[in-house]
């Protein structure tokens, strides 16, 4: 009955909940800063409804993942394998990489694009046990003045802006909700 599991907690409606989802993925990424809901499926522990639901959306046969820390079991790998196609690769290679924010860093270990081709770098899904709007201030395109979100490592994510065309984008996850933040959004430390 084991083996089974990776049969279960896709999408119900392949069509209408990857529309939904991918709609959410993109206004979160257009609008860094603002959480939204995102459901669809049910994916093994420890992802998060919002990560698999992602995961399930944004990749296929051709897009690798990398799974970081926890989220690397056999039940995680067997469900994406079966939903997606996705190959399970190493941080260097990785389209995607799923995973807390300690279990990814260091940072450096991703893809951020080349001059020719800034879109050639790794997107990182990072689950936390919370997610708010409150925290250090974010600006920048697709923000009207300013917001602010609940961030992990500031200086690190800054560093990455500074790369900008270049660096990795960013997916929060946190239960069923979602935030985006890409590289061209400015973060300024609290106090």
């Amino acid at each position: 009955m084991k083996a089974q599991t990776q049969f279960l907690g896709g999408f119900q409606n392949a069509p209408i909940d990857a529309a939904h989802a991918f709609r959410a993925a993109m206004t979160v990424m257009a609008r860094p800063g603002e959480v939204r809901s995102i459901a669809g499926c049910q994916p093994p522990a420890p992802l998060s409804v919002a990560a698999g639901t992602l995961l399930l959306t944004l990749c296929d046969p051709e897009t690798k993942v990398h799974l970081a820390g926890e989220t690397d079991t056999d039940a995680v790998r067997q469900w994406l394998t079966f939903h997606t196609g996705a190959p399970i690769t190493d941080a260097g290679e990785a389209d995607f990489a799923v995973g807390t924010w300690h279990a990814l860093m260091p940072l450096s270990a991703f893809r951020i694009g080349t001059a020719e081709y800034p879109d050639r770098s790794a997107t990182l899904i990072v689950e936390f046990d919370e997610l708010q709007q409150a925290g250090p201030e974010l600006t920048g395109p697709g923000i009207k003045v300013r917001t602010r979100l609940s961030l992990p490592d500031v200086p690190a994510l800054q560093a990455n802006s500074a790369l900008y065309p270049l660096g990795c984008d960013f997916f929060l996850t946190c239960g069923n909700r979602l935030a985006g933040l890409p590289r061209s959004t400015q973060i300024k430390a609290e106090g």
